[in-house]
C-alpha cells in the first residue's frame, strides 16, 4: 500500500509522563547546543491526556530536574499533601490507623501533590509544543518499521475507515510512516509495540517474570464541609486477604474545588476465578472510612488500567538497534512507594540525554544506544527501584500482613537484607479451577455509593468506531467457549472493568461475545486470561475512554 512518510529525527509513541518528558528534554538539549531537531510524538488518545489515569500522589524530583521553575510555569501542582494518612482495614468496618513514624519513609507523602495526572501530561503536551515538538493526538502507531538491518526505523499510524468485515469504507485514509533516526516507545502499561519489541529483541531473556495489578478510580464532588484538600488516605487488608489469595491496596486523595479522588488497586495473581475486581472495588467504597467521605457527594468520572509491578528484577532490557523503552512501557513502578509517574520521567530524561549524545556524536542512527542502560544503572532512578526490589515479591509470596512486615523491616535496613526474593509463576497461571473456587455473592450496588459496570464505562466517556475490526483479537476463537468455561467459569467476564466479555445463550448454546465498543484500554484481558489467548492492539486512532482530569 502506498502511504506518505515523514522523517523525524526522534519519534515518540506514547504522550504520557515519560514520552513528553523525554520530547521535552531533548528540545531542550538542543536549544542549549543550538543544534535543530525534529521531535514527533503520537498519542492514540483525542487529546493529550485523554487515556492518562492514575491517582495521583505526585513527586517532582524528576519534573524538578526538566523545568526548575515548574510552579512559577503553571503547572498543576497546587495541592500539597498536609495530611498523609494510612490505615490496615480487618473487615468491612473495622479501620486501624498506622502512625507515619512506624511508615517506612518511601511510603511518606511529604512534598508530594494530590493532582490529576492527566491535567500534568496537558501540561507537559504544551511544554513540548512551546519548544518545537510536533504532537500528533488521535493517531495510533498500529505497526513497527524495520530496516533492512532489522533495526527498528520508525513507527507505522494506524489506517482509518477499515470496516469491520475488513473491507474499505467510503472514508478510509491510509496511516502514515512516521521514520525516524531513533524511536522512543513510551506506551504504558502492556503496550503492544512494546510486547512485540520485548519478544523479537528477546529483551526479557533471564528477567525474573512481570507482574501486574489493575487500578480503578473514580472521581467525586463532595460536600464543602467534608473536603479537606490535600489530606491523602491509603490502605492495605481488606477487601483483599490478609495472607494468601488476593491482595489490596486503596487511595482516597483531596484534590481542588471539593473533590476526592479514589480507587482500589487489585493485584492480578488472585486465584478464585469467581473475583470481580470492579465488585471488590464497589464493596470497598461502603467501608465506612469511605463511605462517610462519600454520603452526599456524587460520582463524575471512572476509569481503570493496569499497573506494572515487577520491579526492577522483571524491567527488560531497555534498548535494541533503532530505539529505546521508556516508563511503564518498561516497568518503572516503585512498588513501595506505589508511585510510576516520577519513575517514568526520569527514564525519559535519561533516554532523551542519551539520544542527544548520540546524535551529537554524529551518528546516522538506527543502532543500538546502550548508553542508555548504562545511565539508568547510575541513576537515582535505579537506586530508588533497587530499594524495592523486593516489595511486590514480600506481598506474593508471604501475603499481605507478613509481606508488609518484611517490606517495613527490608526498608528499616535501608533495603540491604542480603537476598532476592523471587515470583516465577505469572499472573495467568494463578487460577484455580472454578470447581474448586469459593463463589462470591457480590451485593447489589445502590446507585448512590455503589454502582454497576454500563453507567461506570458511561462516565468514562468511552467511544469506538463500532464499524471497524475488533481490537480484542482471539488467537483461537473456540478457547472461551471449549476451555476457559468449563475450567474457569470464562472469567473475562469478571476481570474486565467494562463489561466487553460476556458468555450469551444463543440457540440453546453458550457464545462468548466481545462489546469492544466498551473498552477502556485497560489491558487486563491480554495480562490475565489464563490461555493468553487475547491479544490487545490499538483500535482507531482517537477511540478508547476520554478521561478528563483523571
Amino acid at each position: 500500500m502506498e502511504r506518505e512518510s515523514m522523517d523525524f529525527d526522534v519519534v515518540i509513541v506514547g504522550g504520557g509522563p515519560s514520552g513528553l518528558a523525554t520530547a521535552c528534554k531533548l528540545m531542550l538539549l538542543a536549544q542549549e547546543e543550538d543544534i535543530e531537531l525534529s521531535v514527533c510524538l503520537v498519542e492514540k488518545g483525542s487529546e493529550i491526556g485523554a487515556h492518562i489515569l492514575s491517582g495521583a500522589v505526585f513527586e517532582t524530583r524528576a519534573i524538578e530536574e526538566l523545568f526548575p521553575n515548574f510552579i512559577e510555569q503553571n503547572a498543576p501542582l497546587n495541592n500539597p499533601v498536609n495530611q498523609d494518612k494510612f490505615y490496615y482495614l480487618l473487615n468491612n468496618k473495622i479501620s486501624i490507623p498506622i502512625p507515619s513514624f512506624l511508615l517506612p519513609k518511601a511510603m511518606r507523602n511529604e512534598g508530594n501533590h494530590a493532582t490529576s495526572l492527566g491535567n500534568v501530561c496537558r501540561w507537559l503536551a504544551e511544554q513540548a509544543e512551546e519548544l518545537g515538538v510536533n504532537i500528533f493526538p488521535g493517531f495510533a502507531a498500529s505497526e513497527i518499521l524495520y530496516d533492512e538491518s532489522g533495526a527498528v526505523c520508525g513507527v507505522v499510524t494506524g489506517d482509518m475507515g477499515i470496516a469491520a468485515n475488513g473491507e474499505r469504507k467510503n472514508s478510509f485514509e491510509p496511516g502514515y510512516e512516521l521514520r525516524a533516526k531513533h524511536t522512543v516507545f513510551a506506551e504504558g502499561v502492556r503496550g503492544h509495540l512494546g510486547k512485540q519489541l520485548i519478544k523479537k529483541y528477546q529483551l526479557a531473556s533471564n528477567k525474573a517474570t512481570q507482574h501486574y495489578a489493575i487500578g480503578f478510580k473514580e472521581l467525586w464532588d463532595i460536600p464543602a464541609e467534608k473536603h479537606e484538600a490535600g489530606k491523602v488516605l491509603h490502605t492495605m487488608g481488606w477487601p483483599g486477604k490478609h495472607y494468601k489469595g488476593m491482595f489490596t491496596g486503596s487511595y482516597l486523595y483531596h484534590l481542588e474545588n471539593q473533590q476526592v479522588s479514589l480507587g482500589l488497586i487489585v493485584d492480578l495473581s488472585y486465584s478464585n476465578p469467581h473475583v470481580s475486581p470492579f465488585e471488590e472495588f464497589q464493596r470497598w467504597k461502603h467501608h465506612p472510612l469511605i463511605e462517610n467521605t462519600l454520603n452526599g457527594g456524587k460520582r463524575v468520572s471512572y476509569g481503570a488500567r493496569a499497573i506494572v509491578k515487577g520491579g526492577l528484577s522483571a524491567l527488560p532490557k531497555l534498548t535494541f538497534p533503532g530505539g529505546l523503552l521508556v516508563g511503564d512501557n518498561a516497568g518503572f513502578l516503585n512498588m513501595t512507594k506505589v508511585k510510576g509517574s516520577h519513575t517514568a520521567m526520569k527514564s525519559g530524561l535519561l533516554a532523551a540525554e542519551s539520544i542527544f549524545e548520540e546524535i551529537k556524536s554524529g551518528s546516522l542512527g538506527n543502532n543500538e544506544i546502550s548508553r542508555y542502560q548504562r545511565k539508568f544503572e547510575e541513576s537515582w532512578l535505579y537506586q530508588e527501584l533497587y530499594k524495592s526490589r523486593n516489595s511486590q515479591q514480600a506481598i506474593h509470596k508471604f501475603g499481605t500482613a507478613l509481606g508488609s512486615g518484611f517490606i517495613w523491616l527490608d526498608q528499616l535496613t535501608g533495603a540491604k537484607l542480603p537476598f532476592l526474593l523471587k515470583d516465577p509463576t505469572p499472573d495467568h497461571e494463578t487460577l484455580v479451577h472454578a470447581d474448586k473456587a469459593k463463589k462470591i455473592n457480590y451485593r447489589k450496588p445502590d446507585g448512590k455509593i455503589s454502582f454497576d459496570r454500563l453507567s461506570s464505562v458511561f462516565l468514562s466517556n468511552t467511544n469506538h468506531e463500532e464499524d471497524q475490526p475488533c481490537h480484542l483479537e482471539l488467537i483461537d476463537p473456540e478457547i472461551p467457549i471449549t476451555s476457559n468455561l468449563p475450567t474457569f467459569d470464562e472469567p473475562a467476564q469478571r476481570y474486565c472493568p467494562a463489561g466487553v466479555y460476556e458468555v450469551i445463550e444463543e440457540n440453546g448454546e453458550p457464545k462468548f461475545q466481545i462489546n469492544s465498543q466498551n473498552c477502556v484500554h485497560c489491558k487486563t484481558c491480554d495480562i490475565k486470561d489464563p490461555a493468553q489467548n487475547i491479544n490487545w492492539v490499538t483500535p482507531e486512532g482517537a477511540g478508547g475512554p476520554n478521561y478528563p482530569n483523571m
